[in-house]
């Protein structure tokens, strides 16, 4: 059973269609990658997978279960959309463990695991409101994988980074794959997108069409 299913969605906002009938499934073990530009619907359709935009009309089936209707968000699904919210004024270890305490699956040794995972220091009292955009970056990557989803979303996550810390995270990426997760990519790096993904589609005016290489 796909992990993620997607059929025949589309969404408007007034008289703009930022989708068009789309339809497209994930597996278990996999990384897919969505490029288009800016304004094509790209993050548009990671929020309706997870269940932040309700879709006008078609069906979002996430584990088995009817997104908006079986349940009203994907449960199972970690997710760095658009820029990552944080409490400015505390540490990267202090707001992952403010988020982990919501559904108490994330342990203190977890967090910190997840936050050397992705290159930072999780004894670093910093704030992060001092951090550059790469290390928001990396910190939104920790808390997406910190409860160890099975399917993770990623819109952007290279964003901000240097190239040591695109290998890195390219690294981190393949052995969450490795573990059996699916992981939707949005992404305007060609070369991420063809060192990371098993499955490529494009979206051009709320159309997705799958790309062949």
């Amino acid at each position: 059973m796909s992990e993620i299913e997607v059929k025949n969605i589309s969404k408007s906002f007034g008289k703009q269609q930022v989708l068009r009938d789309v339809s497209f499934e994930c597996e278990a073990g996999k990384i897919y990658g969505l490029i288009g530009r800016n304004g094509s619907g790209k993050t548009v359709l990671m929020k309706c997978v997870i269940g932040l935009l309700r879709p006008d009309a078609g069906e979002v089936v996430v584990s088995g279960k009817r997104v908006g209707l079986d349940i009203e968000f994907a449960r199972n699904i970690g997710f760095l959309i658009e820029n990552p919210g944080f409490l400015a004024g505390e540490s990267a270890y202090a707001n992952l463990k403010y988020l982990a305490s919501i559904r108490r699956v994330a342990d203190s040794e977890r967090i910190k695991e997840c936050i050397r995972l992705v290159g930072l220091d999780p004894a670093s009292r910093k704030r992060v409101g001092k951090y550059s955009l790469g290390m928001r970056q990396r910190l939104g990557i920790a808390q997406a994988i910190m409860e160890r989803p099975d399917i993770l979303m990623l819109d952007e996550p290279m964003n901000g980074l240097d190239n040591a810390g695109v290998h890195e995270m390219r690294n981190m990426l393949k052995a969450q794959r490795d573990e059996g997760r699916t992981i939707v990519l949005a992404s305007h790096n060609q070369e991420d997108i063809a060192a990371l993904c098993d499955e490529v589609y494009h979206m051009d005016a709320g159309v997705l069409s799958r790309v062949v290489y």
